[in-house]
């Protein structure tokens, strides 16, 4: 399987805001764990009047660094990328204090119809502004333009900074870890048309939410799906090894891989099972399930 050059070094202090390009702060919250890494990095667009992507989970010592990285100045867009607890519990207080409105796409009633994960979303999230596929936000030197990327949640949106060919990637892609797509919700065929939306627009510079930046975006989407068309692989050779339960194959494909995270990796694997069948490249009697029997087309 083709491997992904991640990257996990990453200096900061945990409440600190750092300027990490000429338009961008980051304040990193107090949040570290097998899915967010070393925890929800919240960006900070431009001085003065600025646009705030992902507050973070509601943490007091949280919210109290980001008013002190915030002081001075007014906040114009308050921006989720999707509606996982580690992203957008901390949009409308921060909204509330700031006097700003927040803006992205609603929480999805099918996001929670899973198995439980430590990636819950927040039940019935609204902001104050939905987002399109195009629309643009602009402030003082800044414009953010959204763009749609289902896969990873259905209702996920990345911002594009045009003034670095920048992209806030959310969890659509990450430096340090590939992205958990866990059905119904999550969606592996829109998770491929997603990263060919974002490949074609040829950004410079990725911004996720967890981890450092990813630079040459291009070479790193190429390797992202390499190793997603790789899983495939894997799958179908475990299918026609006989194996019909996807727990059993995770045990083999993740053998490599910290079993706190065995759960969402069955998760993926179902995702990839579903986008097989539909392909026709493989089968099942059952419903789209985890405990369903699976074998080759």
């Amino acid at each position: 399987m083709a491997g992904i050059p991640f990257v996990r070094d990453l200096k900061f202090a945990y409440g600190e805001a750092d300027q990490v390009s000429p338009l961008i702060r980051r304040v990193i919250a107090e949040n570290p764990g097998p899915f967010t890494y070393l925890g929800t990095g919240v960006y900070i667009i431009g001085q003065g009047e600025v646009a705030v992507i992902d507050p973070g989970p509601p943490l007091d010592t949280h919210f109290e660094a980001l008013k002190r990285a915030l002081a001075g100045e007014r906040v114009t867009h308050v921006f989720t990328t999707h509606t996982h607890l580690d992203h957008s519990p901390l949009a409308h207080p921060l909204a509330e204090w700031a006097g700003a409105k927040v803006y992205g796409t609603p929480d999805p009633a099918s996001a929670h119809e899973q198995a439980s994960l430590e990636e819950d979303a927040e039940a019935g999230f609204k902001p104050d502004v939905v987002v399109k596929d195009g629309d643009t936000f602009t402030g003082p030197g800044w414009t953010l333009e959204a763009i749609t990327t289902p896969g990873h949640m259905s209702n996920h949106v990345c911002y594009a900074l045009k003034e670095e060919n920048a992209l806030f990637s959310g969890d659509h892609i990450m430096g340090w870890s590939t992205t958990v797509i866990s059905p119904p919700d999550g969606n592996m065929g829109d998770y491929y048309r997603s990263l060919a939306k974002i490949r074609a627009r040829s950004f410079d510079t990725l911004w996720p939410t967890h981890g450092p930046q990813v630079k040459n975006a291009n070479a790193f989407i190429d390797a992202y799906v390499a190793h997603r068309r790789g899983r495939e692989e894997a799958i179908l050779a475990r299918l026609k090894a006989g194996d019909e339960l996807i727990p059993d194959m995770v045990k083999v494909i993740y053998k490599d891989v910290d079993p706190r995270l065995y759960p969402a990796a069955a998760r993926s694997v179902l995702a990839h099972m579903i986008y097989l069948v539909e392909a026709g490249q493989a089968a099942t009697d059952g419903p789209f399930e985890i405990s369903t029997k699976y074998r080759p087309a």
